[in-house]
């Protein structure tokens, strides 16, 4: 049986709280939830359904091949892989104040890495209810993933997730 994964990246903050939160909703569903950096990267040909939790960051760190771009370490290892049949969601952390012109700008880049690599990407969510003017996450008035907002909007983000859950529940076929 092919399992599935929530990947997430960094540990010890809210991706992790988030990536909790939708384990909870999924473990039922044979969701394993793992840290990035703890991901057996051999696995990806037994993985069918993918999670991605992500910070987010800015294209010059997404860019940059420092050593604690984990993300970019993920990709880089498997740029020569496929991941045609495989399903992929995303959720991903900004603050609409601090940055709105760059608010979940990260779900663009895994969708343009996983895109490269012919997967499919599931879990689109509406930006209605933010307030930010510009995200490279987001086109034709959905983000690529959920989009979470702990800083201005954290009373939001239960009822976010169980949406979004029961969304890829039907997306997913689970």
């Amino acid at each position: 049986m092919k399992k599935n994964v929530i990947l997430y990246w960094a540990p010890g903050g809210n991706v992790e709280k988030a990536a909790k939160n939708i384990h909870d909703l999924l473990k039922d569903y044979d969701f394993e939830m793992i840290d990035l950096v703890s991901y057996d990267i051999n696995q990806i040909n037994n993985t069918q359904r993918f999670i991605l939790g992500i910070a987010t960051i800015g294209a010059e760190i997404w860019r940059d091949a420092k050593g604690d771009n984990y993300w970019n370490d993920f990709f880089v290892k498997t740029e020569n892989m496929s991941f045609k049949d495989k399903q992929f969601a995303f959720f991903g952390l900004g603050d609409q104040v601090l940055y709105p012109d760059h608010f979940v700008d990260a779900l663009g880049y895994l969708k343009e890495e996983v895109e490269k690599r012919n997967g499919t990407i599931v879990g689109r969510w509406p930006v209605e209810g933010y307030t930010f003017t510009d995200s490279e996450g987001a086109a034709d008035g959905k983000f690529f993933g959920l989009a979470l907002d702990e800083d201005q909007q954290d009373s939001l983000t239960p009822e976010r997730i169980q949406k979004w859950v029961a969304q890829l529940k039907k997306e997913m076929q689970l």
